[in-house]
């Protein structure tokens, strides 16, 4: 009797033991998981440039949420999505293409919704007429003071720099007596490094369909040269991989690691 119920745990443990096939099946669809999340739901993102600093630094690497602000999906009825907001950071495509003919990526906050009246004084934001309190947005100093930039839309954007040929064109339209006013469908953006930052002033509204996501949160920062974006040949990549690897623990900013983006 004892010889037969042995020989029944060890037909069970057989039986339970994990094939070939299943264990390349369970890799696959933990990979399958992955790579949808990935897709359809979160995004990996690198703040190049000093435009959202200090909310979001050169070396920042976010995780995008892809969902909440995506257009509604009829299949996708168990996820929550809501209207995009004054004060979200969002991800975009660029509305213009780089000189290069790429279409990029940029992160910033919206300052107007569709409807909304906007123009600057001094590199203060006037909203539908009232002045906004912006803790989080750094206003012109020891850079001095720049018409255009400093009291949009009051100074024709001839002269001023950076500002594309499309943007110079259309803006006029948008103009009712001191104030832009962000059409349907739009946003008005603008990064809270106001000084610095190369955004809606200069090339205009955000269009709905360009919005990818949000960012949440920090999930790594490392120390980044500000001009470490116009290094674009391999052996510059490759260079500050090595760099990455060599100082991954003196320059990581482990305080900024599961910060959270507001």
């Amino acid at each position: 009797m004892e010889q037969i119920l042995e020989k029944q745990s060890e037909n069970k443990q057989a039986h339970h033991e994990e094939t070939p096939l299943e264990f390349i099946a369970s890799i696959c669809s933990v990979l399958v998981l992955g790579l949808f999340a990935l897709t359809f739901i979160f995004q990996n993102f690198e703040i190049p440039s000093a435009s959202m600093e200090k909310t979001l630094l050169i070396g920042d690497h976010v995780l995008v949420d892809r969902m909440t602000l995506a257009p509604p999906a009829k299949w996708a009825f168990f996820e929550h999505y809501r209207n995009i907001r004054r004060g979200d950071i969002i991800v975009f495509y660029k509305p213009v293409a780089e000189p290069n003919g790429d279409h990029i990526f940029l992160v910033k906050r919206v300052v107007g919704i569709p409807g909304d009246r906007i123009h600057l004084r001094n590199g203060t934001v006037y909203l539908n007429g009232q002045p906004q309190v912006e803790p989080l947005a750094a206003k012109p100093g020891e850079d001095g003071y720049f018409p255009y930039r400093d009291d949009f839309p009051a100074v024709p954007p001839s002269q001023a720099a950076d500002v594309t040929a499309e943007w110079s064109v259309d803006l006029p339209s948008h103009i009712q007596g001191d104030d832009l006013v962000v059409p349907d469908g739009h946003y008005f953006a603008m990064g809270d490094n106001r000084p610095v930052s190369l955004d809606s002033r200069y090339w205009g509204f955000v269009p709905r369909e360009n919005i990818v996501g949000r960012p949440l949160l920090v999930y790594w920062s490392f120390v980044t040269p500000e001009d470490q974006i116009d290094k674009t040949s391999m052996a510059d990549r490759v260079g500050f991989i090595f760099h990455i690897v060599i100082h991954f623990f003196d320059q990581t900013r482990w305080n900024r690691t599961l910060h959270l983006v507001k």
